[in-house]
């Protein structure tokens, strides 16, 4: 049986060792058939692009000629001959920036420049080829050595690409591997200065480039053509929105399904697929995230676990979040962990620093960066998204968790108590801790907060707890009328809860004793509304035998769930 080279993005050596491989050789020839010369792959992290770059070296490397064909089991060498002939023909640049990382510029720059050194070092025996001018063998040197000048490293792929068809009279293939790492990498620090490095790097390898045969760039977001791919109108970009190129990165269901019976994994195969499933691809469903997959088929007796969701950083997100005045994005999170979708504009042409300026990009970066997958186009640029999977769902769990502990200062046991009193139907426990948990939330939202606007916070802190064991759906229609929140067990023996939420202003010189006598009305509105419109027939429709009907009257800023009683009225802010 073969086994696993997790981790490992080096095609040739996966293949020489005879490791398991996933079949991705058909990108070869979309890549050979595609009609523009350059072509820009935005996929998220971890689906396959580096180990595909290299996939596609070995393929058109001339280097490999003499050497043991890699593909002669592969699909792609059941191909047309045209597609064979192009085997072993050209000289290849492969750089890949994925590593290109730091703090500053100047130690960003550092790796950017080894990765180019590397290059011409594979290269090397240019040097001692007549066809290179003094000038030219000098610029060569100093890369090598490190000592160029910046301008000279923005004009090394041409420049190489150009000393390479001298020597083989043949055009070249420059495959570029995380073109924005260091565009995010410096995102609030040196973000002006990667985008003109790569704009002049990138522009010298794929503009008017008369030695180039194909330019692939890999990377996660399509950096906007302004800022990085200036006057560049022989590439084709191709997102995760797009037709083409869509089962290549990434596993399909077909392959998830032969990886594990071929690894004789025992498994309930519903689970997989709620776990690492979800994702769509241009017009392919089912894809699944390939790293998350790979590591659970090694080990997969420790069970499912958020393995894809540990090689990356959320920063982004929890400073999104964390903005006080961003009840709308909770919100909008609200209604994805309770498995809905939203509505949103995804623009391709990404620029990170209008971040600041245009929240509503965040949906744009979730999207390219796999945190949330189209469902469906409904507008020239507008798509219907959704959270792909249960382990990107605990990615935002974990995140408002953090949120209401951090920001709010909500104890997290504050939170579970609470929720636990609620699903094990104590409600005058529940009630009190309700009242806490808002009393902190408005106080945290003092200059902003309509109640409506913190309650869907709450919930959103509540979902993060309870999601698991319950389906969690917010004005849905069930019965005669629509129920504000409703909470269905997955265990049908567990209370199912429908709640139901109303608002009382106190009017001007209104006495506590009335203002109390006006809660309790609105208390029993809302349970007469439930009953009477019957918004409990969606739990009794999924056998849910208890249920829990929960009026939640908001008086000012304080919830109310039981009714006040009369010898023991007080004041209601």
């Amino acid at each position: 049986m073969k086994e696993l080279d997790l981790g490992n993005s080096d095609f040739k050596s996966i293949i020489e060792n005879n490791s398991y491989y996933v079949d991705k050789s058909l990108l070869i020839k979309e890549v050979i058939k595609a009609q523009k010369q350059v072509i820009l792959l935005p996929r998220p992290r971890r689906f396959g692009k580096t180990l595909n770059l290299s996939m596609l070296h070995y393929y058109f490397d001339i280097n490999q000629s003499a050497k043991q064909n890699l593909f002669t089991e592969l699909n792609i060498w059941k191909t047309e001959n045209d597609i064979k002939e192009k085997y072993a023909k050209y000289p290849v640049i492969f750089l890949s920036f994925k590593d290109a990382k730091e703090n500053t510029w100047e130690l960003c720059l550092e790796l950017i420049i080894s990765e180019i050194c590397e290059v011409y070092t594979q290269h090397i025996y240019l040097l001692s080829s007549p066809l290179l001018a003094d000038n030219e063998r000098n610029e060569f040197q100093r890369i090598i050595n490190k000592n160029a000048s910046i301008s000279e490293y923005q004009g090394s792929l041409k420049k190489l690409s150009k000393y390479l068809n001298s020597y083989h009279s043949l055009k070249v293939v420059i495959l570029v591997d995380e073109y924005d790492t260091p565009i995010q990498a410096g995102y609030k620090n040196y973000y002006e200065n990667a985008i003109s490095f790569m704009r002049n790097l990138l522009s010298g390898a794929f503009k008017d480039n008369k030695f180039l045969y194909k330019g692939i760039i890999t990377g996660i977001l399509r950096v906007s053509r302004e800022s990085i791919f200036t006057g560049l109108n022989n590439v084709s970009t191709y997102t995760v929105l797009d037709n083409q190129f869509s089962d290549k990165f990434g596993f399909t269901e077909d392959e998830v399904r032969k990886i594990l019976h071929d690894f004789q994994v025992p498994t309930d195969y519903e689970q997989v697929k709620l776990w690492y499933d979800g994702y769509k691809f241009g017009k392919t469903n089912d894809i699944y995230n390939p790293w998350s997959i790979l590591n659970y088929v090694q080990d997969a007796e420790s069970g499912f676990q958020t393995f894809w969701v540990n090689t990356g950083s959320d920063d982004l997100l929890r400073e999104q979040l964390s903005n006080k005045g961003d009840n709308y994005t909770r919100e909008q999170l609200l209604k994805l962990i309770n498995n809905e979708t939203i509505e949103k504009t995804i623009d391709q042409n990404f620029i990170f620093t209008d971040l600041d300026i245009n929240k509503e990009l965040i949906w744009t970066l979730l999207t390219f960066s796999g945190y949330l997958t189209a469902i469906n186009k409904t507008g020239r640029k507008s798509y219907e998204l959704a959270i792909p999977n249960y382990e990107i769902k605990t990615v935002y769990q974990d995140i408002i968790l953090n949120w209401l502990n951090t920001e709010i200062k909500i104890k997290q046991s504050l939170l579970i108590d609470t929720t636990t009193y609620l699903t094990n139907n104590l409600i005058d426990k529940f009630e009190i801790g309700f009242k806490q948990i808002m009393g902190d939330t408005f106080s945290y939202f003092d200059n902003k907060g309509e109640p409506e606007n913190i309650f869907q916070a709450y919930v959103l802190g509540l979902l993060a707890i309870i999601g698991d064991d319950y389906i969690i759906k917010s004005n849905r229609e069930s019965g005669e009328g629509r129920y504000d929140i409703m909470l269905i067990p997955h265990d049908k023996t567990k209370y199912g809860i429908v709640i139901e939420i109303k608002q009382i202003t106190r009017e001007k010189g209104e006495k506590d004793e009335i203002f109390n006598k006006r809660i309790n009305s609105k208390i029993k509105e809302a349970q007469a509304q439930i009953d009477n419109n019957k918004y409990f027939k969606e739990l009794d429709a999924n056998k849910v035998v208890n249920i829990i009907k929960l009026p939640i009257v908001f008086a000012g800023k304080e919830p109310f769930i039981t009714l006040i009683e009369s010898q023991n009225i007080r004041k209601v802010n």
